[in-house]
């Protein structure tokens, strides 16, 4: 795995919650359909992923949030998911459309979910460990 954090990734690089199965259920979606490797991980838990919230100024206490790290820019939940989408094989890009939905619409959704995502997909002890074939996406 790559131990460093690049000063400026061509790659943008998703932070997500490492012993969520919900969240890692998220990442093996996103991975099946990224057949060009355009996104690169970290569990938010991890020691890269503590160091690009930090970077970014976001809370290293708040893992309720997926980030998307685009450049220079840093995009939060619903915003996150939905730019995500866009970069996908496939018909999720027109997802991209509910980016005119103002956010605090969109980010109601999306935290009655992270609120009560380990109640129902449940919780791992310690963050996935990804397969020999996709370690090289993975930050740390």
């Amino acid at each position: 795995m790559n131990s460093s954090i690049p000063a400026h990734s061509a790659q943008p690089i998703i932070l997500f919650d490492g012993v969520c199965n919900f969240c890692n259920a998220s990442v093996n979606f996103i991975l099946k359909r990224d057949p060009k490797g355009i996104f690169r991980f970290a569990p938010l838990q991890s020691g890269e992923g503590r160091k690009l919230l930090e970077k970014f100024g976001l809370s290293i206490d708040d893992l309720d949030t997926m980030v998307l790290i685009d450049g220079d820019q840093h995009f939060t939940r619903s915003s996150a998911g939905l730019r995500i989408a866009a970069r996908l094989s496939g018909l999720w890009p027109l997802f991209s459309v509910f980016l005119i939905v103002p956010k605090f619409l969109r980010d109601l959704v999306y935290k009655v979910i992270a609120k009560n995502r380990y109640r129902w997909w449940g919780k791992r002890d310690v963050c996935m460990i990804p397969t020999p074939e996709m370690r090289a996406r993975f930050l740390d």
